[in-house]
C-alpha cells in the first residue's frame, strides 16, 4: 500500500487543507484513551451467535445475468439518484469485478445512476482526481459517468454510538446521491484482513486526505500506516456507519466472491496470486449480515481451499469488523441464506461450496 505515500498529518507535501487538524483536535477523535477490542482473530461459529435473522441472497451464477437477479432480490429500496460504490481498481487490476457485469447492472436496472470512487490516501495512480480519471479510463470505466466524490471537498457525516469519532469526513459529492448501492469484490485485505461492503463503504467513501487519515494515522506518526489490528477494524467500521445511516433504508449491499485474492484490489497487478475457489454473489439489505455471510462462505470451504484466505483474516484480526458492527446495530449476524438459483431454497454455507472447483485463472 505504501507507493511512496506520505503521512498527511506529518505536515508534509500530502497535509490535508488546515480547517481539518483543527477539527480533529476539537473531538472529531473522541478520546485516546478508548480501548479496542481484542477478539479480531476469533471466527464465531453460527451456533454460537445470538439474536435475529436477517436475509441473505446466493446465486453461484457469476455472471452479468446472476448480479441482475441477485440485483433484483436487495435493490428494491433503492429510489431517486443511485451511487454505485465500487472498487473501480489500480490501473489493469486483474481482480475487479468485470466491467461487462456493472455495464449491464447500469444499462438494464440503474440508468442514471453513476458509479462513485473516492481518492487514495497513498500517492499512486488515484492519488489526485487527474490521475484517478486516467486510471478509470484505462479499466474500461467509461460506460456510465464516474463521480469522485472528494473531488471538490469533504463533508462531515455523524457517526453516532462510536468511541473513536463523532464525525467521519466523506467526500462531499456523497450528499448528492438519495440512495447507494454498496457493489463489492470481497477478497483479502493487508489491513482488513478482507474487504467486504463494510470496508467498501468505510474506506471508500472517506476522502483520500482527511476522512482516510483519520481510519489509517496517528495524527503526528511518521508511520501513515501505523493504526493497525482491531483500532484500525473499528475506526473503519465507525466510518462505514456514518455512511449506512446518511442512507437508511435507501442502501443495498452486493458482494461478489471471485477472483479472491488475499491482497486488494489496491494492490493491482502486484496482487498476490488466487488460490481461493471462485463461490458466487450475496445480497442483503443488512450490512453485518452480507458480510458474516461471505466470511462463513469462506470458512465452510476445505481447510486447503481456505487456508491462505482464512490466515489472512485472523492474522489481520479482520473478524472484528464483524463483531464491532453487531456493537454498532449494523445488523444480524444471523441469517437465512436463500438460494435464488432454486427458488429461494433455504442453505448453508456448506450447501453453497460442497461443489466449488479449484480457482483456475
Amino acid at each position: 500500500m505504501g507507493r511512496g505515500a506520505v503521512n498527511p498529518w506529518a505536515g508534509r507535501r500530502g497535509q490535508p487543507l488546515a480547517f481539518s487538524r483543527w477539527r480533529m483536535e476539537e473531538g472529531i477523535v473522541m478520546s485516546k484513551r478508548a480501548v479496542p477490542g481484542r477478539d479480531g482473530g476469533k471466527y464465531i461459529p453460527y451456533e454460537k451467535r445470538e439474536g435475529q435473522e436477517s436475509t441473505v441472497y446466493f446465486t453461484g451464477d457469476l455472471s452479468a445475468e446472476g448480479l441482475l437477479r441477485i440485483f433484483d432480490k436487495a435493490g428494491a429500496g433503492l429510489t431517486g439518484k443511485v451511487g454505485i460504490k465500487l472498487h473501480t481498481g489500480e490501473k489493469n487490476g486483474p481482480n475487479i469485478i468485470p466491467r461487462p457485469w456493472v455495464k449491464a447492472l447500469v444499462e438494464r436496472r440503474l440508468p442514471g445512476a453513476a458509479i462513485v470512487e473516492t481518492n487514495t490516501y497513498y500517492e499512486g495512480d488515484r492519488y489526485t482526481t487527474q490521475l484517478h480519471r486516467e486510471t478509470l479510463a484505462v479499466n474500461g470505466w467509461t460506460f456510465c459517468p464516474v463521480d469522485i466524490l472528494d473531488q471538490d471537498g469533504v463533508a462531515m457525516l455523524p457517526v453516532s454510538g462510536g468511541k473513536w469519532f463523532t464525525e467521519m469526513a466523506v467526500g462531499e459529492g456523497l450528499l448528492r446521491y438519495d440512495s447507494l448501492l454498496v457493489l463489492t469484490h470481497f477478497k483479502g485485505h493487508t489491513k482488513g484482513g478482507f474487504g467486504g461492503s463494510g470496508k467498501n463503504i468505510g474506506i471508500g467513501c472517506a476522502d483520500g486526505r482527511v476522512g482516510k487519515a483519520m481510519i489509517h494515522t496517528t495524527p503526528g506518526s511518521k508511520d501513515m500506516w501505523d493504526i493497525s489490528d482491531e483500532e484500525f477494524m473499528e475506526r473503519m467500521t465507525e466510518s462505514a456507519k456514518a455512511v449506512a445511516d446518511r442512507f437508511g433504508p435507501r442502501i443495498a449491499y452486493i458482494n461478489v466472491l471471485r477472483n479472491m485474492s488475499v491482497s486488494c484490489d489496491c494492490e493491482g497487478c502486484a496482487a498476490a496470486p488466487v488460490v481461493t475457489p471462485n463461490v458466487g454473489i450475496v445480497a442483503s439489505t443488512d450490512l453485518l449480515a452480507v458480510d458474516q455471510a461471505s466470511v462463513d462462505l469462506v470458512y465452510a470451504m476445505k481447510a486447503h481451499q481456505h487456508a491462505a484466505l482464512v490466515e489472512r483474516m485472523e492474522s489481520r484480526h479482520g473478524l472484528r469488523q464483524l463483531s464491532y458492527m453487531k456493537e454498532l446495530g449494523l445488523g444480524n449476524d444471523r441469517y437465512r441464506l436463500l438460494d435464488i438459483d432454486h427458488a429461494d431454497a433455504r442453505i448453508l454455507p456448506a450447501d453453497a461450496v460442497r461443489d466449488v472447483a479449484p480457482f483456475r485463472p
